[in-house]
């Protein structure tokens, strides 16, 4: 309901790239460039400055921008309004997720979400738990399921599940005939990890510092983007990582890799994140809801 130039003005000004806002619209730059400059023209003024391949908000699009937030979110609140009044859950979900929760978690639970709620449209963004925290923090998307508790102070946190992670290898790797694994055991192996912002390094990265072993000490010979890619080095019997359980429950089933518990447990929360001052409106609530019940239930599974 919206005026469309405010919407993509917004999304523009939060992301501070007419690229990056063209992707989350899911339109073309040309089509943003556009919408921005029908909007300048209308207040007669420039709102944004560009410079060497940058931009930065003009003191007029500061201010366009501080009434943008606030209207679209009234929008919004009254399109939920309207349509709660029907009693049917509907509408767009813009959902976010961790590598690990979007890969292994969410396909079973999105399926039964929308085999109850049909009405519901799912868009779903796949990243690291901190790049899905800012999209949320800057209201590209309505909620996030990341890998750890909220950094973030504007971001309401509400814990789903509890997730252990354990070291895995390869049944020939050298210590795969062990019960139980610490920090000191396989300091000296290779070790490939996760890339920086995961949650899944976050926990590893606590693990070895609670266990005083500084980084550095650590022998990391690959850094990879995706548990799946890990899972497929990890079988050649390189060496070793660390990743959540319920990621290997069909290679432990296979027996291409073998879980060894960590000592002291490493065990991290999941949890669901979005803005602590934008409206929370039904479709919202009932999504929360759901995926808390039904997380809870895949990870107590495996």
């Amino acid at each position: 309901m919206a005026d469309r130039r405010l919407q993509v003005f917004y999304t523009v000004a939060k992301q501070l790239s007419f690229t990056k806002a063209a992707e989350s619209l899911f339109m073309t730059q040309p089509a943003v460039t556009f919408q921005v400059k029908q909007l300048e023209e209308h207040f007669n003024t420039r709102l944004f400055e560009r410079s060497h391949g940058k931009i930065t908000l003009t003191p007029a699009g500061d201010r366009v921008l501080e009434y943008a937030e606030r209207i679209l979110n009234l929008s919004a609140e009254l399109e939920t309004r309207m349509s709660e009044m029907t009693d049917v859950v509907s509408g767009l979900l813009l959902l976010g997720a961790s590598t690990t929760i979007a890969e292994f978690m969410l396909p079973q639970i999105l399926g039964e979400f929308r085999a109850k709620y049909p009405l519901v449209q799912t868009r779903m963004t796949v990243a690291n738990s901190e790049t899905i925290e800012h999209k949320v923090a800057e209201h590209v998307l309505d909620v996030g399921l990341i890998e750890s508790p909220s950094h973030m102070p504007s971001l309401f946190t509400e814990v789903c599940c509890e997730d252990e992670m354990v070291m895995i290898c390869s049944p020939k790797f050298t210590l795969a005939s062990k019960k139980s694994i610490t920090a000191k055991d396989i300091v000296n192996q290779s070790y490939v990890c996760r890339e920086q912002g995961s949650g899944t390094r976050e926990f590893a990265d606590e693990y070895f510092h609670r266990s005083h072993i500084p980084p550095d000490d650590l022998n990391i010979v690959m850094e990879l983007g995706s548990p799946e890619a890990i899972k497929g080095v990890i079988e050649t019997g390189l060496g070793y990582s660390i990743v959540s359980r319920a990621t290997i429950v069909k290679e432990l089933k296979l027996g291409t890799l073998i879980a060894i518990p960590l000592q002291p447990k490493l065990i991290r929360v999941m949890s669901l994140v979005y803005p602590k001052e934008k409206f929370r409106s039904r479709l919202l609530t009932t999504f929360v809801d759901f995926a808390k019940v039904k997380m809870k239930d895949y990870t107590n599974a495996t």
